[in-house]
């Protein structure tokens, strides 16, 4: 029986244990063109026990920013500015992926420079609102992604995984989770097309499956995750028959040969006969970031590893209040109690100097 504290072999790359950060947006990258500052190479160096850091969403393009201050992995000046973080996280003796996430529809016009406005599958605008500078913001209609646009999407994900290579990262994750851009091509709701993209399981599946193609043709699929959040309604996203689409998903990207599938479940949408089928379908790695119900992974989850369920727990809000977890789990405590006032971001979405749900 293996417990959280044992190394894993995670497809050739040793962890000291079982315990992965998850992505949580900080939104904290001030330096010029959006890139990284020292506080993130602290901070993230703090954390360096963790078996696997997986960075806050970090955009793969410039139209994939939906919120003030996030890193982007697409030009020569962020390149530069990653390094010292993972030359920090590696010297503390920790392994560091970062997250690649383009939010899609989410976002706003005042986010982006250069005149562009948010994309999506479908001219379907979410309902809710989204924090800019000027203050929330109703989220606006998309601009549809033509196929020459796809393409594009898909080639600057590839593109963003080198740079993250050049960085010094030991690999990225794709973000397929929280209502961002592969999650709302996922949705029934959200995407609307009736072209190959869309339709039918086959059509929605298509573009998360070329994108993680594609990702893993230009860095190694030993080096690429996948996280993805099944009937998650964050961000406006509805998903009717997410069983079938989630099982068709894993089973297309099963021969890949990815590193590892990170599944987040959430809340009363949470459904661990899901999981345990994605788990049974997928061979690689599986990492769970599982559904509690304050929303807080606590020291019972790592049951979940002694018991089959996954082969590794991602914590998130409690990492923020306790950069040194693993051996905060292995002495059975004490832990800080993460602030939930912090931990959303001082309102409903969560946008100020701290964490969020949508990493």
């Amino acid at each position: 029986m293996s417990t959280a504290f044992d190394p894993i072999d995670l497809a050739g790359t040793r962890l000291a244990n079982r315990i992965a950060m998850a992505p949580m947006t900080r939104s904290r990258a001030y330096g010029p063109g959006a890139s990284p500052t020292p506080a993130m190479a602290t901070y993230y160096a703090q954390r360096a026990s963790a078996g696997l850091i997986v960075t806050e969403g970090t955009q793969p393009s410039a139209v994939g920013q939906g919120y003030p201050s996030t890193p982007g992995l697409h030009t020569d000046e962020q390149i530069a500015a990653w390094r010292p973080v993972t030359d920090a996280v590696h010297a503390a003796g920790g392994v560091i992926f970062a997250q690649l996430m383009h939010t899609g529809r989410i976002g706003h016009p005042s986010l982006l420079p250069d005149g562009l406005t948010p994309v999506g599958p479908s001219p379907v605008a979410a309902e809710g609102q989204v924090f800019t500078l000027d203050g929330m913001q109703d989220f606006v209609t998309p601009k549809e992604l033509t196929e020459a646009e796809i393409d594009e999407t898909i080639s600057d994900f590839a593109q963003a995984a080198r740079n993250a290579i050049d960085a010094g990262f030991d690999g990225v994750e794709v973000h397929g989770a929280n209502g961002y851009l592969l999650h709302q091509f996922l949705s029934t709701k959200a995407n609307q097309r009736t072209d190959r993209w869309g339709q039918s399981i086959e059509g929605r599946i298509r573009f998360p499956l070329a994108v993680v193609r594609a990702v893993a043709d230009a860095i190694g699929a030993d080096r690429v995750g996948l996280r993805i959040s099944p009937a998650n309604p964050l961000n406006d996203i509805v998903e009717d028959g997410f069983r079938d689409t989630y099982a068709a998903l894993v089973d297309v990207i099963e021969p890949i040969g990815l590193a590892y599938l990170h599944v987040m479940e959430l809340g009363e949408t949470a459904d661990r006969e899901l999981t345990l089928d994605l788990r049974k379908r997928f061979s690689g790695t599986f990492i769970l970031n599982p559904s509690t119900p304050d929303a807080v992974t606590h020291l019972d989850e790592l049951a979940l590893v002694e018991d089959g369920t996954a082969d590794m727990i991602a914590y998130g809000a409690l990492f923020l209040a306790n950069p040194d977890l693993p051996a905060r789990l292995a002495a059975g405590g004490p832990f800080n109690t993460p602030d939930r006032a912090t931990f959303y971001g001082g309102d409903e979405n969560g946008y100020t100097d701290y964490p969020t749900l949508n990493g």
